[in-house]
């Protein structure tokens, strides 16, 4: 049986990324010549490194022992401790902080392959990080100077934990409903009163103080998202000395018992006249909390494709070794992976994981380039929604291919197959649903510009289309003829989607399917990348090889969804 807690970086990819794929050092472009692409191969080793060994096997424990609450108090499970002291004390959470903040400022593209490895080492665990992250990047953006120097030198230490405090009973997706109030003082802090739920890591026993991050109402203000104002409330009330103080009224009323991510706890908080501290200005707090947002939906984009990779790596190693019937066209003794339909699954698999990597690597790279060219900013943005829920639905399908390769031992959770399946269900859901982040793709990206930004992405895929036709190679020309016949049918799409501008409800009604297949299509762009990126190289390696069979079973198997797809977006809403 394969060893369910091994897990192998994918270095090797994350090299090509860096360097070549993008036919430029995005490394290097990122940070002006002071990095390359192959410092950033070699963080992404190191980081691959600790995580295997450190994080990746306390990943069945946490899904099996789970958080617990006791007296009051959470404490996770045995080792979960002394990993994040080793994750800090190796520098993990300041290198991917941003400089303006006191980090180091990794590029955005080697911190989409962190963030893959931290999740898929142990998703439960790289959740606390990456809500630190995003509340770091939130105060990084709108706090003063006081709470900058009380809290955010903390958080990016790792001293501290942050968390993102939105959701409550009567509250969901709708921010504008929620009822916490915070009314302020003689001392300028502020009482805060409510109760917050689904609250990740909201409590925990790891690290001496935990940052809350709280949208709440402000006396006197407008109904609706208008009237929410931003507020940190810390764990534990931190002196004029900075010194930590007493436990603040913050209670954790109870944590969640959930389908995956045991590991991760998930709070019910009751903040009972605590206090709090205004981030920003009074009726900013949805500004100010969208930053901290949008980065956890980055992120979510980067755990998809964490999970997807270890739930296929442990169904590889399964199919490598275990012998079931004879295999056609095969020698006795042949493994379960040379029957076809295996071989299928695990190229599918491993087709789209490659497509999600490559383009968390371009979105992280676009988006630290929009910082200093506004001509990008619009391309950003439209990618942060397809790449959170792409990336996330796909992931889905990936790790319930991995327990098929299984078979019945999938189902058995000893394998460790079923956790990766649980765990992953959770990401179209959290930090907004695939519908959420569909509405705001077709909403805000495409039909408020006519669909000008979505044109510009056409022109760079046909660019890439051209280039392929350059080249006199098998695999070229059938990856650029297929996505050449996927960009009209999107274009199509397109079309038929601006013409429901007049009647929203059809165009929102097939919003996810529009999603959905543009980011089909960018997983097909990623691969024809690759390609050409491969057919330039003198001499081609093993890892070639496997990078164009990826594409052309991309392109004949994952690609021609976008017709499907493209088909449902004419029908608008239906019924």
């Amino acid at each position: 049986m394969a060893d369910a807690s091994s897990y192998t970086p994918p270095v090797e990819d994350y090299a090509f990324l860096f360097a070549d794929a993008f036919g430029i050092d995005v490394v290097s472009r990122a940070t002006g010549g002071e990095l390359t692409a192959e410092d950033g191969t070699d963080i992404i080793a190191g980081a691959g490194e600790f995580a295997a060994s450190v994080i990746a096997p306390l990943e069945m424990t946490g899904d099996r022992d789970g958080a617990r609450l006791e007296d009051g108090q959470v404490s996770l499970p045995a080792g979960f401790a002394e990993a994040y002291r080793a994750f800090v004390d190796a520098g993990w959470v300041t290198a991917e902080a941003p400089v303006s903040a006191g980090g180091d400022g990794l590029p955005g593209a080697v911190r989409a392959g962190l963030g893959e490895i931290w999740n898929a080492s142990n998703a439960a665990f790289a959740l606390c990080w990456l809500l630190t992250s995003g509340q770091i990047h939130a105060l990084d953006a709108a706090a003063s100077d006081e709470i900058r120097e009380t809290y955010l030198a903390k958080l990016v230490s790792g001293a501290w934990t942050g968390t993102m405090n939105l959701t409550e009973p009567g509250a969901g997706t709708d921010l504008g409903a929620i009822r916490t109030m915070a009314s302020p003082r003689d001392d300028g802090s502020w009482s805060i009163r409510g109760q917050k739920i689904f609250i990740t890591w909201g409590d925990h026993d790891i690290a001496e103080n935990i940052v809350h991050l709280v949208l709440a109402r402000t006396p006197g203000a407008p109904e609706g998202a208008k009237g929410l104002s931003l507020f940190v409330a810390p764990k534990i009330l931190v002196n004029e000395d900075g010194s930590l103080g007493e436990r603040n009224a913050v209670t954790t009323v109870s944590i969640e018992h959930k389908l995956g991510i045991h590991g991760s706890p998930t709070c019910v908080l009751a903040y009972e006249d605590a206090t709090g501290y205004l981030v920003g200005e009074v009726g900013g707090g949805l500004a100010g909390m969208f930053v901290m947002m949008n980065a956890a939906r980055a992120g979510m984009g980067f755990q998809a494709t964490g999970i997807a990779d270890r739930a296929y790596q442990q169904a590889a190693t399964y199919a490598a070794g275990r012998m079931q019937g004879g295999v056609l066209d095969r020698p006795a003794g042949a493994p379960i992976a040379e029957h076809p339909d295996v071989r299928r699954l695990l190229l599918s698999m491993s087709s789209k994981i490659f497509a999600m990597r490559a383009l968390g690597v371009y979105v992280g790279d676009l988006l630290d380039r929009a910082e200093t060219d506004g001509d990008l900013v619009k391309l950003a943005e439209f990618f942060v929604p397809i790449l959170k829920g792409w990336t996330t639905e796909d992931a889905i399908q990936v790790t319930s291919e991995a327990i098929q390769v299984y078979g019945g031992m999938g189902f058995i959770e000893e394998t460790g197959a079923a956790q990766h399946y649980r765990d992953v269900r959770i990401t179209t859901i959290y930090e907004g649903t695939t519908a959420i982040q569909s509405n705001d793709l077709v909403g805000r990206k495409v039909l408020r510009d006519g669909g000008a930004t979505v044109a510009d992405l056409f022109g760079q895929i046909g660019e890439t289309i051209a280039q392929l036709h350059g080249f006199d190679h098998v695999v070229a020309t059938r990856t650029a003829e297929r996505l050449e016949r996927a960009v009209e049918a999107t274009q199509r799409a397109t079309t038929d989607l601006l013409a429901f501008a007049a009647s929203p409800r059809d165009a929102y009604g097939v919003s996810v399917p529009y999603l959905m297949l543009l980011g089909t299509l960018a997983g097909g762009w990623m691969h024809a990348l690759a390609v050409a990126a491969v057919l330039t190289h003198s001499t081609s390696t093993e890892a070639d090889a496997a990078r164009l069979t990826s594409a052309d079973f991309y392109g004949a198997h994952h690609l021609p969804r976008v017709h499907a797809l493209a088909e449902t977006v004419a029908s608008g809403e239906i019924g």
